[in-house]
């Protein structure tokens, strides 16, 4: 099994050409090791999480609250001036949390 740089991790295959693997009595020394990096851990508790999320069902979508944000948005009496300023407040706290001159990402 190989994991790229930048691509998925290959599925392992099988260890001879019959798709069966080796017997274990087959083996005369025993004295291998295998390390096993962080950064290998990591990808695996990820790729773990990615499928779990995968599984679950999705959320239904509230119709009720789509239709809901929807009118207000379209109400010309909802975009306030109060209303843009306190949504650009918000975005350049979330930005610039210290006050500084460089983005947060």
């Amino acid at each position: 099994m190989t994991i790229g740089r930048t691509g998925p991790i290959e599925p392992s295959r099988p260890i001879n050409e019959s798709g069966k693997g080796a017997l274990a009595g087959k083996i005369a020394k025993n004295d291998d090791t295998v390390d096993i990096s962080t950064e290998a851990y990591k990808k695996a508790d990820w790729l773990s999480a990615v499928e779990i999320v995968s599984a679950a069902p999705a959320p239904g979508i509230r119709a009720d609250r789509v239709a809901e944000l929807k009118a207000k948005i379209n109400d010309p009496a909802y975009i306030t001036e109060a209303l843009l300023r306190g949504t650009a407040d918000k975005i350049i706290d979330v930005l610039w949390p210290s006050g500084g001159d460089k983005l947060k990402f």
